[in-house]
């Protein structure tokens, strides 16, 4: 017993510890107005292609994929406020104050656009309203299994639509700079030691399986996913009212959607209704766009990214040759 429990206390001295060498930001802090966000940029080249990252994730969830497509272009991944090494911004959570920060961290690092976004889950909300809000700078667009504005998900045993939570609130001004009181007080403490790495995590290469580890158990990271999913439901409730909005669409850039082959819902008596409107509406997506293309994949559950990365490796090939030759997709 001596030795694992000796394993287990060193891990909580790496967990409690954030800035030992182990966990040092492998990219760039930025300040974005009285806080950073951590930005992990690689190779050369326009457009680069900026990674969203989907509700409890973080920027080396894109390890399978970004160092592939740095080999063409410029890339980016980062940490959100309150993930990893970004530093905590201020509540709440909207889509606006989550792209606005992205959006000067790009500006301030000196990566100018033309920019093809990349959005995987919750991710899939963010890039659109990153096009919504910046169209001009906006190129082309990679969704991998992004969730629609009306789809449901299964919350207690039952089917409910995310929108169905929202309580009619305003989204605030964006707060351009952070002050004492615009965010949340987080403890230092580590609630729970979490140490799970279950799949598809455990595709990650060794070394971000330790940082995963290390980052699920930030208290920072806690409450920023908390606050981001408390509000996301107006968010969505939005983008569901203005579907028809051609300000919510995205016009002819090149767009490639990517979709599971199954839903999950082996078992229950409406699976064959849920997932034939899970695929409707998958379907939908590559409507936001009159140059799109949708690919359902057959090998892969909902992380696409880390289950079948050559495919999304492809997708943002295909999307960058398109931008840059000034082409329809194929």
């Amino acid at each position: 017993m001596k030795i694992p429990l000796l394993q287990i206390a060193l891990l909580i001295f790496q967990i409690s510890h954030s800035q030992s060498d182990s966990f040092k930001a492998p990219g760039r802090l930025v300040n974005v107005g009285g806080h950073r966000l951590h930005l992990f940029i690689q190779g050369k080249g326009s457009p680069t292609v900026v990674m969203e990252n989907g509700s409890g994730d973080f920027s080396f969830i894109w390890s399978l994929v970004q160092p592939k497509v740095s080999k063409f272009t410029r890339t980016v991944s980062y940490d959100r406020a309150g993930y990893a090494w970004s530093e905590a911004g201020p509540v709440p959570r909207t889509d606006k104050q989550i792209t606005w920060e992205l959006h000067k961290a790009l500006h301030s690092a000196g990566i100018q656009p033309p920019y093809i976004l990349v959005g995987q889950s919750y991710g899939g909300f963010l890039v659109r309203a990153f096009a919504r809000y910046y169209p001009d700078e906006v190129a082309g667009m990679v969704l991998v299994e992004a969730v629609n504005e009306n789809a449901r998900i299964i919350i207690g045993g039952n089917p409910m639509r995310i929108r169905e939570f929202s309580k009619g609130r305003t989204a605030p001004e964006i707060q351009q700079s952070l002050f004492k009181d615009s965010r949340t007080t987080y403890s230092n403490a580590v609630i729970k030691l979490d140490t799970s790495i279950e799949f598809p995590l455990d595709r990650l290469p060794s070394s971000q399986q330790q940082w995963q580890r290390w980052a699920q158990n930030q208290s920072t990271f806690r409450s920023t996913v908390d606050s981001e999913m408390t509000w996301s439901p107006e968010d969505v409730q939005r983008l569901y009212i203005n579907k028809e909005n051609p300000a919510y669409k995205l016009g002819a850039i090149p767009l490639i959607v990517l979709t599971r082959g199954s839903g999950g819902y082996n078992g229950r008596s409406d699976s064959a209704e849920l997932e034939q409107e899970r695929f409707s509406q998958q379907e939908e997506l590559s409507h936001l766009s009159s140059n799109s293309k949708w690919v359902i994949d057959k090998n892969s559950g909902h992380n696409i990214h880390l289950e079948d990365p050559n495919l999304v490796i492809r997708s943002i090939g295909e999307v960058v040759e398109a931008v840059r030759r000034h082409k329809k997709l194929k």
